[in-house]
């Protein structure tokens, strides 16, 4: 398991990526969708008023993930953020979630766990 200094660098790296990820995304999409990132939560408000939470928890060393949908918690996995409860990893997840509850499609490069 990673110190508290390394799980936060590299949940502050992956939330950075995601940014970068959905700043490309917007370029080539009508959508209308702002994003911010503070202090390791990144928030994600659609045109519809409803958000996505994507953030770091580093008590238990996990990125959670609040959707319309519900919740998810990812924790590092073989070099990935994986859902502790499925598997699936972090960026298709959030993909999935973008693309239901905001039209938006975006491709995640591959975000990397400690």
């Amino acid at each position: 398991m990673p110190t508290e200094t390394e799980f936060i660098a590299a949940a502050d790296r992956t939330l950075a990526a995601i940014g970068e990820a959905l700043d490309d995304a917007l370029a080539d999409s009508d959508a209308d969708l702002d994003w911010s990132l503070v202090d390791g939560i990144l928030e994600i408000e659609c045109e519809d008023r409803s958000k996505l939470i994507v953030n770091r928890h580093a008590p238990n060393r996990e990125i959670w993930l609040a959707a319309r949908a519900g919740g998810s918690h990812f924790a590092a996995r073989g070099g990935a953020w994986r859902d502790t409860r499925n598997g699936v990893e972090l960026g298709a997840a959030l993909a999935e979630q973008l693309r239901l509850q905001a039209g938006l499609t975006v491709t995640f490069p591959p975000l990397v766990a400690p």
